[in-house]
């Protein structure tokens, strides 16, 4: 026979409560009926004029809560709109510099179509290694 775990415990539950005089559903409640769950206090029934109370500060508190979620999210969504915008300000001065060394590049090359030698291009081409110094020998 194979019983999973919570079938075991179950069964051990209800032998304990037969055990104990409940039967299956527990002994007679303090209202004096038989069968189904034992209620605490013993009144059955709503209580008048309390569910409306409870519903009240659930509202309020729901309300609240509310409000304050919609507080932070708008707070989320002003720094998430900061952000972006500091991005795309990144990415506009990167832009801008790029045209420009772009522009100059422009420029050599139509001094350089023209046969001239144009301003600074020797120091970069020195700088990154593409022409060698010449070195002057002592005679």
């Amino acid at each position: 026979m194979n019983i999973d775990f919570e079938t075991m415990a179950v069964l051990e539950e209800e032998s304990q409560n037969e055990s104990l005089g409940g039967g299956v559903y527990g002994s007679v409640g303090a209202s004096g009926a038989e069968g189904g769950e034992r209620r605490e206090g013993g009144k059955r029934g709503r209580r008048p004029g309390r569910k409306a109370q409870l519903d009240k500060q659930d509202m309020k508190a729901k309300l609240e809560r509310s409000r304050q979620s919609a507080r932070e999210c708008r707070a989320r969504k002003k720094l998430r709109y900061q952000y972006l915008e500091e991005l795309v300000a990144d990415r506009e001065r990167s832009v801008l510099a790029l045209r420009k060394e772009l522009d100059k590049y422009y420029k050599w090359n139509m001094e350089l179509d023209q046969g001239r030698m144009p301003e600074g291009l020797e120091a970069v081409l020195q700088e990154i290694g593409a022409v060698k110094q010449e070195e002057t020998k002592p005679f």
